[in-house]
């Protein structure tokens, strides 16, 4: 497995054939509310096995202090097998890479226990997102 590291303007194909599959197809959450304003600012980070795109997600630097983890996804036949936890950690190291340690994300509830295993903690309420619960988490990062 091979993870890169692009911009939106060449992650967008295979980003959004995952998230659509995940996303919209798996979860039912409306197209209209997938691809957002953040997508062309974010550094999208996809994983490959062979030619084939089986993960996705990005980071949106907030501000020179903290980065958001978003449209965390992988496809149903490879979740379980680690491609979301490196994913995961390529994002965080990138985010430490700049100088920020501190990432938030908005965790689906389901996913919560993925979050906790890498460090991040829940916090506030649960809250309804595209029609899904969620906790926002956050990581605070060592120096």
């Amino acid at each position: 497995m091979n993870i890169l590291m692009k911009a939106w303007q060449t992650a967008q194909i295979d980003a959004f054939s995952v998230r659509k599959a995940v996303f919209i197809e798996g979860q039912g959450v409306p197209e209209a509310l997938e691809i957002d304003e953040f997508d062309p600012k974010a550094i999208h980070a996809l994983a490959y096995l062979d030619q084939q795109c089986i993960g996705t997600a990005r980071l949106l630097i907030i501000d020179r202090h903290q980065a958001q983890i978003g449209r965390m996804a992988v496809l149903s036949p490879f979740r379980h097998q680690g491609v979301g936890g490196k994913i995961l950690a390529r994002l965080i190291s990138l985010a430490k890479s700049q100088g920020i340690f501190t990432l938030v994300l908005h965790a689906q509830l389901t996913a919560i226990p993925f979050y906790e295993k890498h460090g991040f903690v829940a916090q506030g309420l649960v809250y309804d997102e595209a029609g899904i619960p969620h906790r926002n988490m956050m990581l605070i990062s060592p120096k």
